[in-house]
């Protein structure tokens, strides 16, 4: 059964960086698209960002493009989010799950196309 747990956050300064690592268990990730998702207090939950099992596809929300940026090392069984020019308005628990979606709705990042989610990691930006 797979599990993943994200790690990495923290608290920054505004325009600070961050790298969120989603670390997986019980299966080869290999076989895993993953996304990445954030809530912060008093909002609903949004996609963030998502791999493909290879890393060759790739999708970012609006708000953080040109600032993220997703990987992977299948080796490591890791997925990593790296977030540069961070604002406060990033400031949210961050969830990694896996994608049970159809291959026709790849690349999406609505979290109902996902599953396993992880218990999330804090990220704290302050101004």
């Amino acid at each position: 059964q797979l599990q993943l747990v994200e790690s990495g956050g923290g608290l920054v300064h505004s325009g600070g960086s961050l790298q969120l690592s989603c670390v997986a268990s019980g299966y080869p990730l290999d076989y895993v698209s993953i996304g990445w998702f954030r809530q912060a207090p008093g909002k609903e939950r949004e996609g963030v960002s998502c791999i493909s099992m290879s890393g060759r596809s790739t999708d970012y929300a609006d708000s953080v493009k040109g600032r993220f940026s997703v990987s992977r090392d299948n080796a490591k069984n890791t997925v990593t989010l790296l977030m540069n020019n961070l604002t406060p308005e990033d400031t949210a628990v961050y969830y990694c799950a896996r994608f049970v979606g159809s291959a026709s709705s790849w690349p999406t990042l609505s979290d109902r196309e996902y599953d396993a989610w992880g218990q999330g990691t804090q990220v704290t930006v302050s101004s």
